[in-house]
């Protein structure tokens, strides 16, 4: 979000001084703890709350994380305590007065108010900032609160003009006044929006009090369903960390103790002389169990009350978190497109997860709205996101037989690599792996490689399609992770069509369709140049003109 300036302030410079002007009316002034602004505080700044004296330090002390490890790591050798008078002692007792120091001097320099027109921050005791938005351009207020700040009842309310993804960050508002500023703040930003589109002429405006309608209700698109746990474990980043994990303690088994402890080293010596399988199924057994309880722990803690609505005036809310709780609003007019993912595995018990992709939020223009969940929930809430039916089930248009032979022979890339090592002379293969091998391990390792290329790319291959309905452009693609995008035609800005040397041979291309949501792109790859272009047309009519003619 960039920075926008005060009245009279100039373009590109850091703001420092203040405006003498009140809060606007309507809006919460509540100061430290929700109560008015103190005595002496005539210009409307006020501090987050003091609780945040207790949070500031911890905050500190997480960031010094890793030379605090160091450091202790030296005192338990014994390091420094000798002849160097306990050095790494006082290093050690520096850190939490270093926090807490830097906790105050946070908490004391950070100050905001709200003007008629402006919510103002003013941070930093180094380098002063001032960073403002303006109240009728704000289109969303983050609610996320970590297990203190809960304890705390404490809020931290990232509030953003859905310009880009920058926030202004109000850490340590009181949970009450956090949740009446996010409704007032929309509300504002809601009303000035009708203000603008449903304004009558000047001629035609009443003498009394505008009529307003009432606000439409929530609608409720997903709530969280723990029968969902189920799709927990068929999450192919739960396993990888499970597999990091178990590599991280297998490089520290050297230094377990076994060896001094006579039962532990009588049963490894027992489980040693049992058969290889056993050792090789008891590992299995590990990596499995670890993989169940990581998943379905990391589910529940991340996806913990799970509720996402529709407010008025079309935003998009989703509240979530079991320790660190958090609340993200997307504006309805920002949201582009959906994206739904199903996973290798989630594949085989039909399920899906579901991303949005809007412009000014989240990570690089998505936000994850639904976990793993069943492919039939997914299907039905990105519809309702997308406010169009069909997208995420409509049968796609294949790119035909010369795109499958394409894509079978970037696969086999590997193989052939593979089938270069093995024809090198014996005395290089004695250096590689090929050469611990019998004389048909080689040819095996090639077999497995060039089926499993083949399986990849056959599947690659039949994924992969393209579609169009009355609002929205549909690209399919992946292997492994089958991906199918969806995004509106209104969001896209141009068109590019790629062609190597190898797919002007074939009559392809990789067809791009730019975009300000998500990355910013959507690609439909190996494409026939004749569907590309009347894909292009139909979805943009008239932006192709000059390169039809």
């Amino acid at each position: 979000m960039s920075e926008p300036r005060p009245p009279g302030a100039q373009p590109g410079v850091e703001h420092q001084g203040e405006v003498d002007v009140q809060a606007p009316a309507g809006m919460p002034t509540a100061a430290s703890d929700g109560a008015a602004p103190r005595a002496g505080d005539e210009e409307g700044w006020q501090r987050l709350s003091p609780r945040m004296l207790l949070v500031h330090p911890l905050l500190t002390l997480r960031s010094m994380i890793i030379p605090i490890v160091l450091v202790l790591f030296s005192l338990m050798r014994g390091d420094g305590l000798g002849d160097g008078g306990g050095v790494w002692f006082w290093i050690a007792l520096a850190f939490p007065v270093i926090a807490v120091v830097f906790g105050v001097l946070s908490w004391h320099f950070t100050r905001y108010r709200f003007t008629p027109q402006q919510l103002q921050l003013r941070s930093g005791w180094l380098n002063r900032k001032l960073v403002t938005a303006p109240l009728d351009r704000i289109r969303s207020v983050d609610l996320e609160s970590s297990l203190l700040h809960r304890v705390l009842g404490l809020t931290k309310a990232q509030i953003g003009t859905g310009v880009d993804t920058s926030q202004i960050t109000l850490d340590g508002l009181p949970r009450e006044h956090a949740a009446r500023l996010r409704v007032d703040l929309l509300a504002r930003s809601h009303l000035a929006d009708d203000a603008v589109a449903e304004a009558p002429p000047a001629q035609d405006a009443p003498t009394g009090e505008p009529e307003r309608s009432l606000p439409a209700p929530e609608e409720e698109l997903a709530r969280i369903d723990w029968g969902w746990l189920r799709y927990a474990p068929f999450s192919l980043s739960s396993l990888v960390v499970v597999a990091g994990a178990l590599g991280v303690l297998g490089q520290f088994g050297d230094d377990v103790p076994i060896d001094e402890v006579s039962v532990a080293s009588d049963a490894w010596e027992w489980v040693v002389a049992q058969a290889v399988l056993l050792l090789v199924a008891g590992a299995l057994l590990v990596l499995v169990v670890s993989w169940l309880l990581v998943s379905t722990l990391s589910y529940v803690i991340t996806w913990w009350n799970l509720r996402l609505v529709r407010e008025a005036g079309g935003k998009i809310r989703l509240t979530r978190g079991l320790f660190t709780t958090k609340s993200q609003t997307i504006e309805g007019g920002k949201i582009r497109g959906v994206l739904m993912t199903e996973q290798f595995l989630l594949r085989f018990v039909k399920g899906a997860e579901l991303t949005a992709l809007a412009t000014g939020v989240g990570t690089g223009g998505t936000a994850k709205l639904l976990p793993p969940a069943p492919r039939r929930v997914v299907q039905e809430v990105g519809h309702a996101i997308l406010e169009e039916e069909g997208p995420l089930t409509m049968p796609l248009v294949g790119h035909g037989p010369r795109a499958r032979r394409r894509i079978h022979v970037r696969r086999q890339w590997g193989t052939l690599f593979l089938v270069g090592l093995a024809c090198i002379p014996t005395f290089v293969l004695d250096v590689w792996i090929f050469g611990l091998l019998p004389w048909w391990g080689p040819l095996a390792v090639l077999l497995v490689v060039g089926v499993l290329n083949v399986l990849i790319a056959e599947s690659a291959w039949r994924n992969l399609g393209h579609g169009l309905t009355d609002e929205h452009v549909v690209v399919q693609t992946g292997a492994v992770i089958r991906s199918r995008e969806v995004l509106e035609r209104a969001g896209i800005i141009g068109w590019t069509l790629d062609q190597s040397f190898f797919q002007r041979r074939l009559g392809l291309g990789d067809l791009t369709a730019t975009t300000a949501a998500g990355n910013e792109r959507l690609l439909a790859p190996n494409i026939p140049v004749p569907l590309a272009v009347d894909l292009a047309d139909r979805a943009s009519p008239g932006m192709l003109d000059g390169f039809r003619a």
